[in-house]
């Protein structure tokens, strides 16, 4: 595999465990794995349209789309037989297949995805022919080596001009640590494959599909997390660049979330997994962002809170509420650990904090009376 020297280090490291699963296996045995080492000796078609009646090919075909891949709509370009054939295989928690046709046209309406609502993301790469795909209020075409990407939990629409051939992977959405909107940057639209982290991608992809059913399970796992890796790479790629483009910096975000925290101070299930579920964001791509802030956010969180217990506990008023009340007010919930890490902030127990800001308030008191008489 040729990797052009453009392309990012992160990519490439990406790729490394990639490499190592492939070096494992030729070492060790210097040769392609042996039958008892495989899951299975090779994919066998799901369809073949050529062994099918043709009046019977088009109703076989949707069936097993639908089947092995998800629900859609069929129509070809011609009235003619269509013939067509797909190969398709479980890797892992990954869908892998290929698919070679006529001509056609595909459809992902409502109605399919309420069959199949899984959140599944697919990136294909096309071998031959042109695809169009239209999601998300994009239209993009797909040509001969390039990639392209699109959400089967969202309508679309596929053009297939002419006869065509493609990869694709489905992957679940729940297996990318993206944020959304990191996401929704790359529905519905392509990538180059002549540098950066696709040119690593694609023949990632392109082994995946092909191959990975010839490795043993160990070997089909690191296959598996290398290319969810590269795809997440790329994707926060072109996010962080689009971003910057629009003005969406980094610091935006870090202080929305900031803002956030200050606003939900007392709620005590305030924490990291739910400051980036409210942000739509991973957890992963929260802490990200605040690499360089200089304090983790469930650290942030505790500081904040410490800051406005230590506020009300020094402030003199007719009614003082209790200091286990104020805790409480503040998102604590366990009286001893807000003591405990209270004094490890400030020195002093929270009752000595309180007397400490009382006797301070009551001799500027005393000082302004003086002043005044």
């Amino acid at each position: 595999m040729l990797v052009k020297a453009e392309n990012r280090t992160a990519c490439c490291c990406f790729l490394a465990p990639f490499v190592g699963v492939l070096a494992v296996v030729h070492v060790t045995t210097g040769q392609s794995p042996p039958m008892a080492a495989v899951e299975r000796s090779r994919m066998s078609p799901v369809l073949l349209t050529s062994q099918i009646p043709e009046e019977q090919r088009l109703l076989s075909w949707h069936n097993a789309v639908a089947r092995e891949l998800v629900p859609v709509t069929v129509m070809p370009h011609s009235a003619g037989p269509f013939t067509g054939r797909l190969v398709t295989d479980r890797v892992g928690t990954l869908r892998v297949s290929t698919v070679e046709a006529d001509a056609h046209r595909i459809r992902r309406t409502k109605a399919h995805i309420a069959r199949s609502p899984e959140p599944l993301v697919a990136v294909g790469a096309q071998v031959t022919g042109r695809t169009v795909l239209v999601q998300a209020g994009r239209q993009v075409t797909a040509d001969q080596g390039d990639l392209f990407v699109y959400d089967t939990s969202r309508p679309y629409f596929l053009e297939r001009p002419e006869s065509f051939s493609a990869h694709v992977v489905l992957i679940p959405r729940r297996m990318l640590d993206l944020p959304d909107e990191a996401l929704d940057g790359v529905i519905g639209t392509t990538f180059g494959t002549e540098q950066g982290c696709a040119a690593v991608l694609k023949p990632v992809l392109t082994t995946l599909v092909s191959s990975a059913h010839r490795y043993s399970a160990f070997a089909t796992g690191g296959l598996v997390n290398g290319l969810i890796d590269l795809f997440s790479t790329l994707v926060t790629e072109r996010y962080e660049g689009l971003a910057e483009g629009a003005g969406t910096t980094r610091d935006h975000v870090v202080q929305r979330v900031r803002e956030h925290i200050d606003q939900h101070l007392g709620e005590p299930d305030l924490s990291p997994e739910s400051v980036a579920r409210a942000h739509r964001i991973s957890v992963r791509y929260l802490h990200r962002l605040f690499e360089d802030e200089g304090i983790t956010v469930g650290r942030l969180i505790q500081r904040r809170r410490l800051e406005r217990c230590a506020h009300e506990l020094a402030r003199r008023s007719r009614t003082m509420p209790t200091v286990s009340a104020v805790a409480q007010r503040w998102g604590f919930v366990n009286p001893a650990h807000f003591s405990r890490v209270f004094r490890g902030a400030y020195g002093l127990s929270p009752r000595e904090w309180r007397a400490l800001g009382l006797e301070s308030g009551a001799t500027m008191h005393a000082e302004e009376q003086q002043a005044g008489g």
